[in-house]
């Protein structure tokens, strides 16, 4: 596991709103001016949102016409299950049993 990377999507994660924009493209791609619907901020305030999850590699987006579409990156959804699996096993691939160096 890269412990930096992870705690890089953690700390994105960190914030209710950009926890409820990830748990809102769960459901598939959106537009921005969809997403907005859901919360009580301006859209330059998503904009900040939406580039902290794309600079954490949470989310990825295209811009189509004058739309920007937002989507869960698949490389993200699969790196953090295996990141927390790994994080929280206690079986003989936990950290504590590795040889140390």
């Amino acid at each position: 596991m890269k412990y930096q990377n992870y705690s890089d999507m953690l700390k994105a994660m960190a914030e209710p709103n950009r926890l409820k924009i990830i748990d809102l493209l769960s459901c598939g791609s959106l537009c921005a001016c969809d997403i907005l619907t859901h919360f009580d901020f301006s859209q330059p305030t998503l904009s900040h949102h939406m580039k902290i999850l794309q600079k954490a590699g949470i989310v990825k987006a295209k811009k189509t016409g004058k739309w920007q579409h937002y989507w869960l990156d698949p490389n993200f959804i699969k790196t953090f299950k295996q990141n927390t699996d790994s994080l929280l096993r206690a079986d003989a691939a936990c950290i504590c049993h590795q040889a140390q160096n």
